[in-house]
């Protein structure tokens, strides 16, 4: 007799892991309840001895960590092997958890350079591009791709996991791991720079007059170098946030102090 999962409950473990990937996040297992949790029912199809079921929950309430959209595959992966080997093929439980160890850090690594650098970083500049006249189609084009967009990555990568089993450890070594989270942060940088660029703004209105002598600051400064205040302002604050300990709350704060007084005084 062979313990199988149908094609419809593959789904709706994709789905728990859609909404549910951070579900019961602790600092002790991390992800670790949540995964348990996505495989729980279709882990009780395939091990319908009660011991074999308690086991099978039991190695899956391990540590477990790792980025949630490319890393969704992971779970997908994991329940393929559950089925081989409650099938009796040649699968065992170090296998399954060692696998389960070996993909978490590959892809925690390039889904954080890829969806939390890099992707969100270009959608929120295309969107803060889109709404700087005021218009909302910025919201809806990053509520589309910042928000929907994911939802059907996760549940795709779950079921092409499934459908790869073991073969997915061929897709990523630790060579390619550096080389696409090295080419995806220099992405990212470029990207956040961009937006520095076009968004920051820093204007100087304070000009010098002496009879008919006028010099104004703000076109000397663009001389130098154009969006060198937006620049100095942007690496200023990064010194704060990383060098200092600085909350974004309390630079924030500090900034629109000290910009009330500059317009105050004329000077912006």
């Amino acid at each position: 007799m062979t313990n199988k999962i149908t094609k419809k409950d593959v789904q709706k473990a994709a789905w728990t892991n859609v909404f549910f990937h951070h579900c019961a996040q602790n600092y002790e297992r991390m992800m670790g309840l949540a995964f348990c949790h996505i495989l729980s029912k279709p882990l009780k199809q395939l091990y319908p001895n009660k011991e074999d079921y308690i086991k099978a929950l039991e190695r899956h309430m391990n540590f477990y960590n790792t980025e949630p959209t490319l890393g969704s595959i992971i779970p997908g992966v994991i329940l393929g092997l559950e089925e081989g080997m409650s099938n009796g093929e040649d699968v065992t439980e170090e296998m399954i958890l060692g696998t389960k160890t070996a993909l978490m850090g590959p892809f925690a690594g390039i889904g954080d350079s890829l969806i939390g650098a890099t992707y969100a970083s270009i959608v929120a500049s295309i969107a803060i591009g889109l709404s700087s006249n005021g218009s909302l189609l910025g919201v809806f084009f990053f509520l589309i791709f910042h928000a929907a967009v994911p939802v059907f990555m996760k549940y795709g990568l779950f079921m092409k996991g499934y459908e790869l089993g073991l073969n997915a450890l061929n897709l990523i070594t630790p060579k390619i791991t550096e080389i696409v989270t090295t080419t995806l942060g220099v992405v990212g940088l470029i990207t956040v720079g961009g937006i520095t660029a076009t968004t920051v703004k820093v204007p100087i209105a304070f000009e010098y007059v002496s009879g008919d002598l006028v010099i104004n600051i703000q076109s000397i400064l663009d001389q130098i170098m154009p969006g060198l205040l937006p620049l100095c302002l942007t690496i200023g604050l990064w010194w704060l946030y990383q060098r200092k300990g600085w909350s974004a709350i309390k630079a924030l704060l500090v900034l629109l102090v000290i910009v009330i007084i500059l317009v105050y005084l004329g000077v912006m």
